[in-house]
């Protein structure tokens, strides 16, 4: 029942902002309380989760199509509950931000958004393999959207690219899907049968790998991350990016153990690769908003090499990275956003000194940027640590590329910081430009609080993500 209402709140929520004919701040301000609505509902289906269990929890299943092995079935594991936590937060901040700017067309746009909100919940919830696709599939629709309608002057490009690599990795996965359906026998994820075809796995892989998106699939990001309304990008990376952690961890490995045994070298190998290019990348970007969707990236690789380290201190660690970097992007993004707001642009060159006289904002720019870049004691050096002991199963090799990897974040993170704090003001920088407003604060500072939450007790979600049963089905 929790998990159904989790699914059908923001889409009900969606439908009722785009039928009801409100003037635009009224229609804003209801898909903010149903966003704050679906946060309450999730606190609530934790507080009456036991991760003390590593069974599916919380869970419906309704059958659709018996002869097929076909059902309507949700449910939720430790690792993919903390997913969806940080996902109805990040939405939260997001059409609040949206709601803040006065996003014209509203009706249209904080529907998409609640749609998107609810296909993102339904993929983490999905224990059935059709449902998973229709989830995962339907948020590209939103997406589509919301990236050509209300982005930049290339969205036009952005979301064509977009759609051709998102599309290949969908028919991929269909194909996959099927086949893995019809010689199965049933499309359940809870049916204990697995396979050993290493192209059905691929087809997953290679899908999950374009969500990502990982290196060498990664084509689509600049302009995406570049031309998406700053909040919608900020979803992208945060969330989104962190559905094909979810099908790896659900899918990939535990029906696949085989194929994801065997190829797991080459995948460590390519997360390496998309560890350190994505970095090097992220120093050299020109705008902020390109510094962060390369880091992005970098953190999807970071965060593949826990997963595919089949250990369990890679696995917490995996799954408490992807926590902590949603709230991180987010941050990020929306923040870059605040200062798009104030000087018109991202560039780097344009930007500096906009520490002086705006106390808000440097300090929020120093606590993100500190936790971005890893700091001793913060949640996201937590994460990487954990990282990088479980990728020292494998081989000493790998924990080397992750430690630079590390180095390589903390450098481009204090370059961000620099460009927007430090240097001399540039010739985008206004005297007159405001601090940072309450409005502003109340979106990003919860975003913060919570970092510092899980710094504090980064335990909260690496001691509770996997239980020991959970363990033994994933690792092959």
């Amino acid at each position: 029942m929790w998990t159904t209402a989790l699914l059908l709140l923001p889409l009900a929520g969606a439908l009722v902002v785009a039928i009801l004919p409100l003037p635009r701040e009224s229609t804003a301000g209801l898909a903010f309380l149903v966003a704050l609505g679906e946060v309450a509902l999730w606190i609530a289906a934790a507080g009456r989760f036991d991760f003390d269990d590593g069974g599916l929890q919380l869970g419906t299943t309704r059958e659709w199509v018996e002869s097929l092995g076909i059902s309507y079935s949700v449910g939720f594991y430790g690792f993919s509950l903390w997913l969806a936590g940080a996902t109805v937060i990040v939405f939260a901040a997001a059409i609040g931000y949206g709601m803040w700017v006065g996003r014209d067309r509203s009706r249209a746009y904080h529907a998409l958004m609640l749609f998107l909100l609810g296909a993102v919940v339904a993929t983490f919830a999905a224990q059935d393999l059709l449902l998973f696709y229709v989830s995962f599939e339907a948020m590209l629709i939103p997406l589509y959207v919301l990236v050509g309608v209300w982005g930049g002057e290339r969205r036009q490009a952005a979301t064509v690219t977009f759609v051709i690599y998102t599309m290949a990795g969908s028919l991929l996965m269909l194909a996959s899907v099927v086949a893995f359906g019809v010689t199965q026998g049933t499309f359940s994820l809870t049916e204990s049968g697995t396979s050993d075809n290493v192209w059905i796995f691929l087809g997953f892989a290679i899908a999950f790998a374009v969500k990502a998106p990982l290196f060498p699939f990664h084509g689509w990001l600049p302009l995406a991350y570049r031309e998406a309304p700053v909040e919608v990008a900020a979803v992208l990376s945060a969330i989104v990016s962190k559905t094909a952690i979810y099908g790896f961890l659900r899918i990939g490995i535990p029906k696949f153990p085989e194929p994801a045994d065997d190829l797991s070298g080459l995948i460590l190998v390519l997360a390496c690769a998309g560890l350190v290019y994505g970095s090097l990348l992220a120093f050299r970007a020109p705008d902020l908003r390109g510094v962060i969707a390369y880091s992005s990236m970098a953190q999807m690789s970071l965060i593949t090499i826990g997963v595919f380290a089949f250990d369990d201190l890679g696995l917490d660690g995996a799954v408490l990275q992807s926590v902590a970097h949603a709230f991180v992007s987010a941050s990020m993004f929306l923040l870059v956003g605040m200062v798009e707001r104030r000087c018109g642009t991202s560039d780097i060159d344009a930007l500096g000194g906009m520490a002086r006289g705006r106390p808000s904002l440097a300090t929020v720019v120093l606590v993100a940027g500190m936790i971005a870049l890893a700091v001793p004691g913060s949640a996201t050096f937590a994460g990487e640590f954990l990282i990088m002991a479980g990728a020292y199963q494998q081989g000493w090799g790998y924990s080397v590329v992750v430690a630079l990897g590390i180095v390589l974040a903390a450098m481009y993170t204090l370059r961000v910081i620099s460009a927007i704090l430090h240097v001399k003001p540039g010739r985008a920088v206004r005297d007159e430009a405001l601090d940072l407003r309450p409005g502003e604060l109340a979106l990003v500072l919860p975003l913060l609080l919570l970092l510092l939450g899980l710094s504090v007790w980064p335990a909260l979600v690496s001691e509770s993500a996997f239980a020991a049963s959970t363990l033994a089905e994933l690792l092959p």
